[in-house]
C-alpha cells in the first residue's frame, strides 16, 4: 500500500477503534504523539540523570509505520551474517544514519530475542522530531507493539514496556498509550483518569531543536533550589519533596486552574535560549486559552481551549474581537508564520 493512503485508512481506523491494520503480508499502525501536562524535576540522580514528575497524555497526532515481510533479496547484509530491515523514511526530512533511529533500535531489541522474519519498514513523519512530543519514542513503541502482533511474540505489556525502556525514558508510556503520572526518571507510571474531551488542543511547533541533553544541562533541580539558603526566609529548606502541586489530583482540578498549579520547569532555561517560545505561550493566554504550557524540553508549544468557545484577537483599532475558534489555525499561521500550528480536537 502506497505511503499516500495512510490517512485515509487511519481515519478509518480511529472510527472502528482499530489499532492494528493488517493487509496481506503488510501490518501498519499509526504512532501517536504525547503532551505534558506539568513537568517538575525534583532532582537529579547518582547515576547522572534526574528524577521528574509529570503527566504524559496522549494526543491524536500520528506518524504513520508500516511493516512488510520480504524475502531474503530485499534485506541488506548487516555484517554479521545476519540481515537488517530497509528503513524508508518519509515526509518530515531525518538527520542521520537510519540505523541510529529507535524504529530500527525497536527492532534489533527483539531481533535478539525472537527468530524475525525479513522486513522492510515505511516512516512517515508527521511529528515534529526535538520538540517534546515524544515523537521517536513513540515510533520505537509502536515498532515493539507491531512486531509483537504481526509475528504472535506473545509479549505481554509489561515486558513491551521493559524492552521500551531500553530505548529510552518515556517510551514505555506509549505501550498501553494511556494518561499516566509519570515519576523517577519519567519510565515509572500510574495510571490517572484524565480526559479531555470537551476540549481542542492548539499545537505550535516552531522550528526549533531543542536538545533534551542539553535542556537538562541547564535545568535546576527543585531539591537544590528548595535546598538552597532563602534570600527572603533566611534559612535553610529541607524539603524531601519539592513539587508544588501532587500531580495526581490533577483530574480533580478545573483546567482553568491549571496556570495557577502547573509548571514546566524547563521553561524557564529554554525560554530564555528561545523568546519567541515565551511569546508563543502569552499568545496563546490573550487569545483565550485556558492553559498553556511548554511540552516536555520543548520545543513545541500548546493551549487548551473549549470546543465551540470564541477566542479574542487583536483588532486594527484596538482591543480585542470575539471570532470563532476554527480561526485560531489562520491567525497564529500568519502570527508565527515560520511555526506549524495543528488544532486537535481530544
Amino acid at each position: 500500500m502506497h505511503l499516500v493512503q495512510f490517512t485515509k485508512i487511519r481515519k478509518k481506523i480511529e472510527k472502528s477503534k482499530l489499532v492494528f491494520f493488517s493487509y496481506l503480508c503488510k501490518m501498519l499502525v499509526f504512532p501517536n504523539a504525547k503532551i505534558n501536562l506539568g513537568l517538575f524535576v525534583t532532582d537529579k540522580r547518582p547515576d547522572g540523570f534526574h528524577n521528574i514528575e509529570t503527566i504524559l497524555f496522549p494526543i491524536p497526532l500520528y506518524d504513520a509505520l508500516e511493516i512488510t515481510t520480504v524475502g531474503t533479496g530485499f534485506a541488506r547484509p548487516d555484517g554479521m551474517g545476519g540481515q537488517t530491515p530497509p528503513l524508508h523514511i518519509h515526509g518530515i526530512p531525518i538527520d542521520g544514519n537510519p540505523n541510529d533511529n529507535l524504529v530500527y533500535k525497536a527492532y534489533q531489541l527483539l531481533k535478539n530475542d525472537f527468530n524475525l522474519p525479513n522486513i522492510r519498514i515505511d516512516l512517515l513523519k508527521k511529528i515534529p522530531f526535538g520538540a517534546g512530543l515524544g515523537g521517536g519514542s513513540t515510533d520505537a513503541a509502536f515498532m515493539l507493539k507491531v512486531l509483537n502482533e504481526k509475528f504472535s511474540l506473545k509479549i505481554s505489556d509489561e515486558n513491551l514496556e521493559d524492552y521500551a525502556r531500553q530505548i529510552g525514558s518515556d517510551c514505555a508510556c506509549f505501550i498501553k498509550n494511556k494518561p499516566v503520572f509519570a515519576y523517577e526518571k519519567g519510565d515509572v507510571f500510574i495510571p490517572i483518569d484524565l480526559d479531555l474531551l470537551g476540549y481542542q488542543l492548539v499545537l505550535i511547533c516552531p522550528p526549533i531543536h531543542v536538545s533534551t541533553k542539553i535542556a537538562y544541562q541547564r535545568i535546576v533541580a527543585r531539591k537544590t533550589v528548595m535546598s538552597s539558603p532563602s534570600t527572603t526566609l533566611g534559612i535553610n529548606s529541607i524539603e524531601t519533596s519539592p513539587c508544588y502541586f501532587d500531580l495526581q489530583k490533577l483530574p480533580e482540578t478545573s483546567v482553568e486552574l491549571w496556570k495557577s498549579v502547573l509548571k514546566n520547569d524547563f521553561e524557564t532555561s529554554v525560554f530564555a535560549q528561545y523568546p519567541i517560545l515565551s511569546d508563543i505561550k502569552q499568545t496563546l493566554y490573550d487569545i483565550g486559552a485556558e492553559y498553556a504550557s511548554m511540552s516536555g524540553s520543548g520545543s513545541a508549544m500548546f493551549g487548551l481551549f473549549p470546543v465551540g468557545a470564541g477566542f479574542a484577537r487583536p483588532n486594527t483599532i484596538g482591543g480585542t474581537q470575539t471570532a470563532p475558534l476554527q480561526d485560531i489555525h489562520n491567525f497564529l499561521n500568519i502570527t508565527f508564520k515560520d511555526c506549524t500550528v495543528f488544532c486537535l480536537n481530544l
